[in-house]
């Protein structure tokens, strides 16, 4: 394996390789293409952290743990709260800041500050020639080349190879509380999700849980911010989820921060067998999915909007999710199913071209992670 400690080591790499590259960070995604192995993990360590500009530049191989306990001493965060996959996964590795920019990976925190895309605001990489591109700046003011940063996020190594990335941040809420609903079905509980995201009350993560922890439906609405603000938020959104059914506020913050990551890493897949999808369709049409899937376990993010399902082994669940709009996508499964059944979701045919025209401008040769996204 490759693993270069310097952009300038990535670039020759890169610019010298006689066949296909599998891309990879940490390892911990899950998602790698064909042929000799070229890491980012030896491209590691802050470029830049200027707290008082709320702007951080860093190499892609860093890991994300190193990022968060560094904002965290200066009291700010990520905002869009990345998922660890290892648990669904049962991966092993460091997940890296580049892994989450590649994979565009966000959690609940989406549905108020955005996706990773939206907090990126730089990125270098290196083209399939090996060549070194900068898009975009180290400032929020800075937006030149703004489609081209966020066409990176998501992009999953096949137009390019991450050396560094730029973020815009945000500070770190005093409190958070979390008001539970138990009981719920999935149409009610995506409802008192809707209700709760349409009020004046700065929701910043939304979730129903079929299965809680003690077996019993559990819906989750999180606020956070001033203490004062989120005890006066978290009982008007009692008031007015009151007519689904008794609520109670849990503020304990180790109690809080633990459910929310037992929601954004999909823990309750992590021991069970069985393939692990990720659907994405408006929020209304959630239960919709899970009535039509019929999965062994469900949990449900963003509102709605974000449907982890379970299912048997070898089973493709889009033939039955026809006519509802969104996508699929294969998270976890066995070697032979992944061989018959795409990750990603089919792309509309216009869709397809335009990305695979952009493949060609980016990798001529076809050699960063080929046959990972189409």
């Amino acid at each position: 394996m490759m693993e270069p400690a310097t952009e300038a080591e990535l670039a020759q790499a890169v610019a010298g390789a006689a066949g296909p590259l599998c891309i990879r960070g940490g390892g911990t995604r899950g998602v790698s293409g064909t042929g000799e192995a070229l890491s980012v993990a030896g491209l590691r360590g802050v470029e830049l952290y200027e707290p008082g500009a709320l702007t951080l530049v860093v190499r892609a191989g860093t890991p994300v743990a190193e990022v968060e306990t560094m904002l965290a001493g200066e009291g700010q965060r990520l905002p869009f709260e990345p998922m660890d996959m290892r648990a669904v996964l049962g991966t092993n590795g460091v997940p890296t800041i580049g892994g989450v920019v590649a994979s565009n990976a966000s959690g609940p925190r989406r549905i108020q500050a955005g996706a990773c895309r939206d907090s990126l605001i730089g990125v270098r990489f290196v083209d399939g020639r090996g060549d070194v591109i900068k898009n975009g700046g180290r400032v929020m003011k800075n937006v030149t080349g703004y489609d081209l940063v966020k066409l990176m996020a998501g992009s999953h190594g096949t137009l390019g190879v991450l050396s560094e990335v730029s973020f815009k941040l945000l500070p770190a809420p005093e409190v958070a509380a979390c008001v539970l609903i138990e009981g719920l079905s999935d149409a009610d509980a995506v409802a008192a999700l809707s209700a709760a995201l349409g009020s004046p009350f700065e929701v910043s993560g939304a979730a129903h849980l079929p299965v809680g922890l003690d077996g019993a439906p559990v819906t989750m609405i999180r606020v956070e911010g001033f203490a004062a603000s989120v005890a006066y938020r978290a009982g008007r959104l009692q008031a007015l989820l009151a007519r689904f059914g008794d609520s109670v506020v849990e503020d304990d913050p180790a109690r809080v921060a633990a459910g929310w990551a037992w929601v954004r890493d999909v823990q309750a897949f992590a021991d069970l067998p069985g393939d692990v999808w990720r659907v994405s369709v408006k929020p209304s049409d959630g239960p919709r999915v899970v009535a039509a899937v019929g999965p062994r376990r469900a949990v449900y993010d963003w509102g709605g909007g974000l449907v982890w399902l379970l299912v048997a082994e070898g089973r493709d669940i889009r033939p039955g999710l026809a006519g509802i709009a969104g996508h699929a996508t294969l998270i976890r499964a066995g070697a032979e199913t992944r061989a018959r059944i795409a990750r990603f979701h089919p792309e509309a045919p216009p869709v397809a071209a335009l990305s695979a025209g952009l493949r060609a401008r980016f990798d001529p040769r076809g050699i960063l992670n080929p046959g990972v996204m189409g």
